[in-house]
């Protein structure tokens, strides 16, 4: 199977940060024997929580745990999606680690079951190995047509086509610089400046590394591993426009014989022991919003041997399985959630709202004085972690309006005297709700027909 390669230039562009809702997360906040830092990484609190998710990051890590599922029930604003999050990070690049919201399922131009699959095969890694030739050394010396390589123990002149010229003129590779070239494909990586070669500039930039020069022959070969996901290869292999179509986006149902034939050739690989496959996460947020047929699905899905690990998340209690008149806890039916294991959240404490306003204040660089936040842990604690959180930014704001650098009690009372919480909005709301249209709530006195619109 052909590498997908990118060919990227670097330019001096002004670089664009957003501060999201879960930006400040860096891993699950654990020790070496997953024992819940009180703050760490980003997180605080849910020990608990934090501590049963550790078990089963080790347990992915092992690849001792396939084809199961984890739900993390709690009530809104308990760091549900914030875990999930932290064990995303926690993960590393090479697991594969997918996140979809329930709703998008049933936004997808395709069937809820086909944008479920593709979904699981995208937590699905496969590490291809293959071996290839390079030729790695020292540049010596980089003349017109002509490039001197050497190792410990020889020294080679090659000729060089036109390609190969501007290639080396791309990577800008010079007397000194360690470079190992793809026979196959001519391409040319920069392993870095020889130690022999450190000195002979007086200063240089941080991002120089310093390596040995290669010892043994010049040509060598080499086992280089790609990391790819299963969706990824349907869609090469599905698609007239080859990996193009992973940019377009445009991937459409890829077809179950498609799948087949790839599941088939992966198992082959695995037997000659060319390709691993790699067990990812899928997380899906807010998984009441699926019906029936996606539960039934999804169940059975777990049973298959090339299955990656399920973790779900959910805020509500028990309530309507969508697409049944059946109830049940968190909206899921029972015999998916006898494959759980269920993680809870609990509500935070005030000194765990206190440290988490400490964490968001220096993530979206606003200066607060402890008065502030005082007051603003105190709204956290009446009102929810949201809204507090929410507060920051709009506080940070009315302190510039009347040129200050300190935010200070008075702008907290300013912005949360400007946007309602959710208490007082229904508050608002059985006060005036005479003046809305469509109101349904009952009023006292009338009759149940009797609500009209009066122009």
């Amino acid at each position: 199977m052909a590498e997908v390669r990118l060919s990227s230039e670097t330019r001096d562009l002004t670089r664009v940060e957003r501060i999201g809702a879960h930006s400040h997360i860096r891993g699950l906040g654990l020790d070496s024997a997953l024992e819940a830092r009180a703050v760490s990484e980003g997180m605080v609190g849910q020990t608990s929580a934090r501590k049963a998710a550790g078990v089963i990051l080790q347990m992915i890590k092992d690849g001792k745990i396939a084809g199961r599922a984890v739900l993390i029930a709690g009530q809104p604003g308990t760091g549900k999606t914030a875990i999930a999050m932290g064990m995303a990070k926690s993960l590393g690049l090479e697991t594969p680690f997918a996140m979809i919201s329930g709703s998008e399922i049933f936004s997808l131009e395709m069937s809820k079951t086909e944008a479920l699959m593709q979904a699981l095969r995208k937590a699905i890694g496969v590490r291809i190995k293959e071996e290839t030739e390079i030729i790695e050394g020292e540049v010596v010396e980089v003349q017109i047509g002509k490039l001197t390589l050497k190792t410990t123990e020889m020294e080679t002149v090659y000729d060089l086509g036109a390609k190969m010229i501007e290639a080396l003129g791309k990577e800008k590779v010079q007397s000194g610089d360690v470079i190992a070239i793809d026979k196959a494909s001519g391409k040319i990586t920069k392993l870095g400046r020889s130690f022999a070669r450190s000195r002979d500039y007086d200063a240089m930039g941080p991002q120089v590394k310093f390596v040995q020069c290669p010892d043994g022959e010049l040509q060598k070969r080499k086992e280089v591993v790609h990391c790819v996901t299963l969706h990824e290869i349907d869609v090469i292999n599905s698609r007239t426009q080859g990996f193009l179509a992973l940019f377009t986006g445009d991937t459409g149902e890829i077809r179950a014989e498609v799948r087949e034939q790839i599941d088939t050739k992966v198992a082959e690989w695995r037997e000659e022991g060319k390709a691993e496959i790699v067990p990812g996460v899928l997380f899906i947020d807010e998984v009441h919003m699926l019906d029936i047929e996606c539960f039934s699905f999804l169940n059975r899905a777990l049973e298959n041997e090339m299955s990656p690990i399920l973790v779900v998340a959910t805020n509500r209690g028990i309530t309507t399985i969508r697409g049944t008149n059946y109830k049940s806890p968190h909206g899921i039916p029972i015999d998916l959630l006898d494959r759980l294991l269920i993680i809870t959240t609990q509500p935070y404490s005030k000194d765990e709202i206190r440290k988490i306003l400490d964490i968001r204040c220096q993530e979206e660089e606003v200066d607060m004085s402890e008065e502030a936040k005082a007051l603003l842990t105190h709204i956290g604690g009446e009102t929810s972690l949201r809204y507090a959180i929410h507060l920051i930014t709009a506080a940070a704001l009315a302190c510039l309006k009347r040129k200050g650098k300190l935010v200070e009690s008075e702008d907290i009372t300013r912005v949360y005297n400007l946007f309602l919480d959710v208490k007082r909005s229904a508050q608002y709301l059985m006060e005036y709700q005479n003046e809305y249209m469509f109101n349904e709530a009952p009023v006292a006195g009338e009759e149940d027909d009797a609500s009209a619109i009066v122009p």
